[in-house]
């Protein structure tokens, strides 16, 4: 548990260092999900058994980091129609060697990781005041669920959720998620408006939704790359984060919540200035 606190509190500042120079500097975020995105997809191509092949490795890796700093910018489109391209060329010089369903899971991956993560530089730009705030709550409501999970898990656990997918997750581990995440976003709201005062309004229902819906679709996550685990074979996704695995491993449950904090609080904001 040492192993994994302490991880986690290094994870934990390098989100306060996004925040603290996001003004001043502003490329910090699309940097750090870039390397996270380029890190998770050579993860998952390791998992898939194709990491040692740079013809498929090289171009799922470069739009892994291309993707942060193009996904408010029309050229995104001509990246992901390129790097298609490129890869279905690609397998048609190694499809000896791997199937088209070792492709086609990094393929997807490769999308979609990239693409879930760097959903929080426009959710950021297009909430000039405030949007660093969101982007903490993308990962606070993925990280806070899985705390309350753990502990809650550890202590009280009884009864098996996904016995066959996740043996450790339980049914009081999940409720205790929820019911830590619905307290941290109430607080946080609270801090908001102490700190902001009169220049915003919170709107707490969003950020009870946020809370529910995040600690959900951040266990949906979770198992999901749970369930690529067991298909592949291996525990965890890799081991450069003690106590935790490899990048994904930390960050699976993220990828799923930053679009739902990035479309929740697009059709219901949950700070208004």
């Amino acid at each position: 548990m040492g192993k994994r606190i302490f991880s986690g509190a290094i994870l934990v500042l390098v989100t306060i260092a996004v925040v603290v120079f996001n003004r001043s500097f502003p490329l910090l975020l699309p940097i750090v999900i870039a390397l996270i995105s380029a890190a998770s997809v050579y993860e998952l191509a390791g998992a898939a058994g194709v990491s040692k092949n740079l013809w498929l490795t090289g171009p799922s890796l470069i739009l892994a980091v291309a993707v942060p700093f193009l996904i408010s910018t029309p050229w995104i489109g001509l990246a992901l129609f390129l790097y298609t391209v490129v890869l279905f060329l690609v397998q048609l010089r190694v499809h000896a060697d791997y199937t088209f369903r070792e492709i086609g899971v990094l393929y997807s991956m490769t999308l979609l990781i990239p693409l879930a993560l760097s959903l929080a530089v426009p959710l950021r730009d297009e909430h000039e005041k405030y949007g660093i705030v969101l982007v903490v709550f993308c990962i606070a409501v993925a990280w806070v669920s899985d705390a309350g999970a753990f502990f809650a898990g550890k202590f009280l656990g009884k009864h098996k959720l996904c016995p066959n997918i996740s043996p450790k997750k339980t049914v009081e581990g999940l409720l205790g998620g929820f019911v830590l995440n619905f307290l941290f976003m109430m607080l946080a709201g609270v801090v908001l408006e102490a700190v902001y005062g009169a220049e915003i309004s919170v709107s707490y229902l969003s950020l009870v939704l946020l809370s529910i819906g995040g600690s959900a679709i951040s266990v949906l996550g979770d198992l999901s790359f749970s369930l690529i685990k067991r298909g592949c074979h291996i525990k965890d996704f890799g081991n450069v984060i003690p106590g935790h695995g490899g990048f994904l491993d930390r960050f699976d449950s993220v990828i799923f919540t930053t679009p739902f904090v990035y479309y929740l609080t697009l059709f219901l904001p949950a700070i208004l200035a």
